[in-house]
């Protein structure tokens, strides 16, 4: 999937990257996943709190994993395609 705006950029994911997702990974953590949340796709990092998983946005609110959430994948690499 290529990477559209500067959200995860503090975390090395620039515009134009090209993110490498595995559907099939296991949640943990302080990794960075793909995330479907109303609808819309996002790139957030997965935490705990209260023994609750959140989605942490770089900008936002967090987001309380619940019915209308679904964790798609959880990135593994990056190709950047400009230096």
């Amino acid at each position: 999937m290529r990477v559209k705006g500067h959200a995860l950029a503090g975390r090395g994911i620039r515009d134009g990257d090209i993110l490498v997702a595995d559907a099939a990974a296991e949640p943990k953590a302080g990794k960075v996943c793909v995330a479907i949340v109303g609808g819309d796709v996002i790139l957030a990092t997965l935490t705990q709190r209260d023994a609750q998983w959140v989605l942490a946005p770089s900008s936002g609110p967090l987001v309380t994993i619940a019915d209308d959430v679904e964790i798609w994948a959880i990135v593994e690499a990056l190709v950047r395609t400009r230096i």
